[in-house]
């Protein structure tokens, strides 16, 4: 398909400036970015990737996450109960899932349709289509293990579900049937195996449930690897260029403006993560995407502790050994760009790591990080061509889940635009798949939340 490769000044349509082509521009260089253009450019085309940061952004979904790799994690962010729970906690900013609908103005209609989507019918459609994804990841991600595992720390070593209740014990034990189907393999742990399973684990828990073929690797580090791998195919990393805009004339997008110039391409790849929706809509592209703040806190890592991750069931805290590092993570907070730190959330963080883990909360911290995760209301991710424009391909919106399936979406990414059927359906991740909220469910959520949301 492609030619030598080439990467040359082309003059732009207006006056005597210059734009830099490429066969294949990706905007965006966190997980999804870095591995598409990893893949792209093994099919020998000219790839160009533009990152506003160093390779991932700070405030990105990805730079200081949990670090999990999990093909077991079948079940969509939209299922049953979980939109109640985050109007129940909507006051409570420290709470596992905060929302605040008045803070972005198209939040109430993507939480109208994120409540569509919060059923059971819609969660079974989606769950093959999320284990398909993670799980041929995660054969990449062990593919990619001999040549740059060791640099990321990355391991396959499972992933341990504890609950200290008995009810949510039971309810995590009902949930295994529902995805034996799609092959994820579950073991049962009682309470009185927990303390030889997971050694250094507090008492007191009821019981828990081992996912085996899950892993974890430093989240930061697999992406400055992934670059570095698409680099060594011959790609060229533009950092410190931030996309300002995108124009388009008629099915096309013509050129990318930069904070460093313009860009030109045949193809051009929108993987910027929460901030794809507002590129988007620049040429007339309408991407539900919200951004959902994540946090973390990374420690010196104590001696007595498992070397797999942990998750606490009822708290959703996720734990995850980095090398001499320990990581505690977790809560979803949609509050649109709101960037701060609401410290409360790391103060529960932190309480989750000490229930696991006493003495973690007096660790002094090596990092405190917040960033922003693509979400979209049914959970999946957006991959395939735009409607509107014959040279745009969408990979974003991976939720929670960019980092596992970004060895996949790379993938497909560089078998669609080398006019490959891709391996996995892309149909039910279309970008058009979704319908435009009920003006009847905006309104009652933007009433609910104008009640209780309080005030300034």
């Amino acid at each position: 398909m492609y030619h030598d490769r080439k990467v040359a000044l082309v003059s732009c349509l207006e006056g005597e400036s210059v734009a830099e082509h490429s066969d294949i521009l990706i905007v965006g260089g966190g997980v999804i970015g870095a591995c598409c253009a990893g893949e792209l450019a093994a099919t020998g085309a000219a790839v160009t990737l533009l990152e506003r940061d160093e390779p991932p952004a700070v405030d990105s979904g990805v730079y200081a996450n949990a670090g999990l790799i999990t093909p077991s994690d079948a079940y969509p962010l939209a299922a049953p109960g979980v939109l109640g729970k985050g109007m129940k906690w909507l006051l409570d900013n420290g709470s596992p899932f905060y929302v605040a609908p008045l803070a972005d103005k198209d939040l109430p209609g993507w939480l109208a349709q994120f409540a569509q989507n919060c059923r059971t019918e819609p969660m079974r459609r989606a769950m093959p289509v999320q284990r398909a994804l993670l799980r041929a990841s995660a054969d990449l991600f062990a593919e990619l293990a001999p040549e740059i595992g060791a640099a990321c720390g990355y391991e396959q070593k499972g992933w341990l579900w504890v609950f200290e209740t008995l009810e949510g014990f039971k309810t995590s034990v009902d949930e295994i049937p529902e995805s034996a189907p799609l092959g994820v393999v579950s073991e049962v742990i009682d309470a009185a195996r927990l303390p030889e399973f997971a050694p250094g684990l507090a008492g007191g828990f009821a019981g828990g449930r081992f996912q085996a073929e899950d892993g974890h690797v430093n989240p930061m580090l697999f992406v400055r690897e992934m670059a570095r791998l698409a680099q060594e195919r011959g790609a060229l990393l533009r950092t410190r260029t931030e996309v300002l805009r995108l124009e388009a004339s008629g099915d096309r997008i013509t050129r990318v403006v930069t904070s460093r110039g313009d860009f030109t391409a045949d193809t051009v790849v929108l993987a910027a993560g929460a901030w794809s929706a507002a590129l988007g809509h620049q040429v007339g592209l309408r991407l539900p995407i919200q951004p959902a703040k994540g946090y973390s806190v990374t420690v010196k890592r104590p001696a007595a502790t498992p070397d797999f991750p942990l998750y606490l069931g009822e708290r959703h805290v996720c734990i995850t050994p980095l090398g001499d590092l320990l990581r505690f993570a977790g809560t979803l907070e949609l509050a649109g760009f709101d960037n701060s730190i609401r410290w409360k959330r790391i103060d529960r963080i932190r309480a989750g790591g000490e229930r696991a883990f006493a003495g973690t909360a007096a660790l002094e911290p090596v990092e405190v990080w917040r960033g922003l995760r693509p979400c979209t209301p049914d959970g999946l991710p957006i991959i395939g061509r735009s409607p509107r424009h014959a040279n745009l391909v969408i990979a974003a919106g991976h939720c929670m889940l960019g980092l596992g399936e970004g060895p996949i979406t790379g993938r497909l990414v560089a078998q669609l635009v080398s006019d490959q059927t891709p391996q996995i359906d892309l149909a039910p991740l279309r970008v058009d798949r979704f319908t435009g909220p009920s003006q009847f469910a905006v309104r009652g959520i933007e009433r609910v939340a104008a009640l209780r949301t309080p005030k300034a």
